[in-house]
């Protein structure tokens, strides 16, 4: 007889907190206390007053992945609740008439329009625009001969080459920016949000009246005949997966390089390639490492564990890639991992998102091979919350070099 276990009324100082430095400063010796004391399937705190069940085994991640009915991406009752307006995950979890935040017939409409719009991606035209933004930046680091490659690399390129994708301009896109930040930081989310959606909103106009060769207007081309207010939540969501977990690859991937004798000695010298280093933070260190969120409408008994209706089930990317059921010292070309989610709601835009974090990361490492971290790896710090795997800040010293010219 199966022994049927359950997480519902599990009181909140029996739940692991996933908000605080300390989560930040060691998820993955979290994740080993988790398994040992509770399995695939774990109580946890997103914030305080957001109870959820953290999944960290891998083939438990799969089936519920794949299982869109028992376990929808609608969060609409999750919300009736009761949850704060002020509470600072909301923006990261509520409703959105979107393909991340819906399912059934609203997800496929969604999904439908945004396929659409990314598969008109020029991933040719996408490297040199990636190129040109990087030759820019770089040569601004070396005339000061130090820098925190995450505001000063990281960030604006992932910034600037999405907006380029989006055909939005500058301001706008500055807006979009403090709009983001806020809300993946929990810094005043509310605020941020709706920042965010008034400018938004104006691009969307602007491209109604202008379309042009970029992702907005494709969106806006599709049959499925977005409005407005739909095309502001569509573009929030490509904003939201394009700019933070995109920087947060690059650095990651950046400080692997700069730290690890597997990757700082070979990749330069051509026998691991960066492309290796990407797959290795994607198992380890994913940019979204607790995402895939989703809401049983009733309790649903998976794994011999009852979870409670209506209560947020987060996947555990990192702590499944992870999981000793499929451990393998062999990572290096190896894409087996659940940092882009899989099934209904897996990320459309992957090759986009590689070729980005690829082709920034050869260029700063062509142009600098003499760059160093500034401080021992052990004194960076990551950025407290329970979804996203980021730093703080990653300082390099530059060696001085003439800039690179612009072709």
């Amino acid at each position: 007889m199966t022994t049927e276990t359950t997480v519902d009324g599990t009181t909140a100082t029996a739940r692991i907190p996933m908000y605080t430095p300390e989560f930040a400063a060691d998820p993955h010796g979290t994740y080993a206390e988790m398994r040992r004391r509770h399995g695939s399937l774990v109580p946890v705190l997103l914030h305080p007053d957001v109870p959820a069940t953290l999944v960290i085994g891998y083939h438990t991640a799969l089936k519920i992945l794949h299982d869109q009915d028992r376990f929808p991406a609608d969060p609409r009752r999750w919300e009736a609740d009761g949850i704060e307006q002020s509470c600072p995950v909301k923006p990261m979890m509520e409703w959105r008439p979107n393909a991340l935040r819906s399912s059934g017939v609203e997800h496929a409409r969604y999904r439908s329009a945004n396929v659409f719009s990314l598969n008109g991606i020029d991933l040719h035209g996408l490297r040199r625009v990636v190129q040109d933004v990087a030759v820019g930046l770089i040569n601004e680091l070396v005339q000061v001969g130090k820098a925190d490659l995450i505001t000063q690399y990281a960030f604006p390129l992932a910034f600037q080459v999405l907006n380029t994708l989006l055909g939005c301009p500058p301001e706008i896109g500055r807006r979009v920016a403090i709009g983001m930040a806020q809300i993946f930081e929990g810094n005043d989310a509310e605020a941020g949000n709706a920042m965010l959606a008034a400018a938004l909103a104006e691009l969307v106009v602007m491209k109604q009246q202008e379309p042009g060769d970029d992702i907005t207007s494709r969106l806006l081309q599709h049959e499925s005949a977005l409005d407005v207010p739909e095309m502001v939540h569509q573009l929030a969501c490509i904003y939201g997966a394009g700019i933070e977990p995109q920087q947060n690859l690059i650095a990651n991937a950046l400080l692997l390089i700069l730290t690890d004798e597997r990757f700082s000695g070979d990749v330069l010298d051509g026998n691991l390639t960066v492309r290796d280093a990407l797959d290795e933070v994607l198992y380890q260190d994913a940019p979204m490492s607790n995402f895939g969120i989703s809401y049983p409408p009733y309790p649903v008994q998976i794994d011999g564990v009852w979870l409670p209706a209506d209560q947020p089930v987060v996947i555990s990317f990192s702590a499944c890639n992870n999981d000793p059921a499929i451990a393998s010292d062999q990572r290096a070309g190896n894409r087996a991992h659940l940092a882009w989610s899989v099934g209904p709601h897996a990320c459309p835009a992957q090759s986009a998102a590689y070729l980005i974090a690829q082709a920034a990361i050869d260029q700063i490492l062509d142009a600098l091979p003499e760059m160093e971290l500034a401080v021992p790896a052990s004194e960076l710090v990551w950025r407290p919350g329970p979804f996203a795997r980021g730093l703080a800040a990653l300082p390099v010293i530059v060696p001085g070099s003439p800039p690179i010219p612009m072709v």
